[in-house]
């Protein structure tokens, strides 16, 4: 019986895919195998002693201790392309925002309350005021090409836009669903000096962290729009202002909205809707399950942030799953171990990411208990597990 902890509520069809008779869900703390989370911060939770997996119900895991859980041998999933259309279509929205001022507009219009037969007339005399550019024939740059990028990038085409794309990391995947209409930006300077606007689609690093910054602005066209709905640390704050007050900005879109950027008239702050759409939170919670049962019952990993991707058929045999450090020698003694017991070893797959090393064994027979206390004391092992 595998115990799974919810920090956060997860939707009911994600839930559903956990059998009654394998899995036991619990909201408090109960030395699970897995939690499932979406907001809820762990960073200075203290990790229970049985975990071996957190599945993330959507794509940023900045709310995860990942190097500790990557020292513990704890798989940490993410849910990368569960929301897309939530988000790619609140992009879409925030372009016209962006442009046509119609929030403003909108406030604007609910202020002629009480004037009675003079309304249509006011209307027509003050919303010269609210005047904004179509996006027809203007240029867009798209800063990131995963799932949500490439979206945006293929919907903006289709909207009449000029697109150019800049993702030095771009999978093979994504490339292969970009409009071949989509201008490739040689550098991110390139982008940022021909853009009229701009939309950003990374994740949240120590590397990408104030991607767009006082340098960054200084290249930028006069008048230039800003759309940001994948983190709020990707633009420098004190950096935008000074862009906005300057001309430089016309608009920025953010869907993390922080003090300091509210009661701007050229800023937009949504209240972080991106993914809060029924289909998306659905999607994330099946994604996010599937995942982690893949995981606990045959070992195999897919969509991890910190192991390496991981798939061979599960078979009637038993598996041994070993998390250990990447260096040389730890598949050598490992079959060491399971020769010098004459266990046959019916199929094997290793991989590794960066300081970590993953390895599944499938082997003829059973195991008995010093044969795995035995891989367990190899230096290097961080944990072991048969299934």
């Amino acid at each position: 019986m595998y115990k799974i902890q919810m920090l956060n509520k997860i939707a009911n069809c994600g839930l559903e895919l956990l059998p009654a008779e394998n899995y036991e869900i619990c909201n408090e703390e109960v030395n699970p195998d897995g939690i499932l989370v979406r907001s809820a911060n762990m960073l200075e939770m203290e990790l229970p002693k049985n975990l071996k997996a957190i599945a993330r119900a959507g794509a940023g895991v900045n709310n995860i201790p990942i190097e500790k859980c990557t020292e513990r041998g704890i798989v940490v999933f993410n849910t990368p392309g569960a929301n897309s259309t939530g988000v790619k279509e609140l992009v879409i929205a925030s372009l016209l925002l962006a442009s046509r001022k119609i929030t403003k507009g909108i406030e604007w219009a609910q202020t002629l309350k009480g004037k009675g037969d003079e309304v249509p007339k006011l209307v027509e005399k003050g919303k010269s005021q609210f005047e904004g550019p179509e996006l027809m024939n203007k240029k867009i740059g798209v800063i990131g090409l995963g799932a949500i990028g490439v979206m945006v990038a293929n919907d903006c085409i289709s909207l009449g836009m000029e697109v150019m794309g800049y993702d030095p990391y771009i999978s093979v995947k994504a490339a292969w669903g970009l409009s071949s209409s989509v201008i490739r930006a040689t550098s991110l300077d390139h982008l940022l000096s021909t853009c009229d606007y701009i939309t950003i689609h990374v994740p949240l690093t120590n590397e990408t962290k104030n991607t767009l910054n006082k340098e960054k602005f200084e290249i930028m066209k006069k008048g230039i729009r800003i759309i940001n709905l994948a983190r709020g640390g990707l633009i420098c704050n004190k950096d935008l202002l000074e862009a906005i007050d300057n001309g430089t900005v016309a608009c920025y879109v953010t869907d993390f909205p922080e003090d300091e950027l509210l009661g701007i008239d050229e800023i937009i702050a949504i209240p972080h809707l991106g993914a809060s759409t029924p289909e998306s939170e659905e999607n994330c919670a099946v994604m996010a399950v599937n995942q982690m049962r893949d995981y606990l019952e045959t070992g195999m990993i897919k969509n991890s942030v910190n192991f390496p991707d991981c798939d061979m058929t599960p078979t009637d045999k038993t598996r041994i799953i070993t998390v250990h450090r990447n260096i040389p020698n730890m598949i050598g003694q490992m079959t060491t171990i399971l020769a010098a017991y004459k266990i046959n070893i019916a199929d094997m797959l290793t991989r590794h990411k960066d300081t970590i090393g993953y390895n599944v064994i499938d082997i003829e027979g059973d195991l008995n208990e010093e044969v795995i206390e035995k891989i367990k004391a190899i230096d290097g092992v961080k944990t072991v597990r048969v299934i």
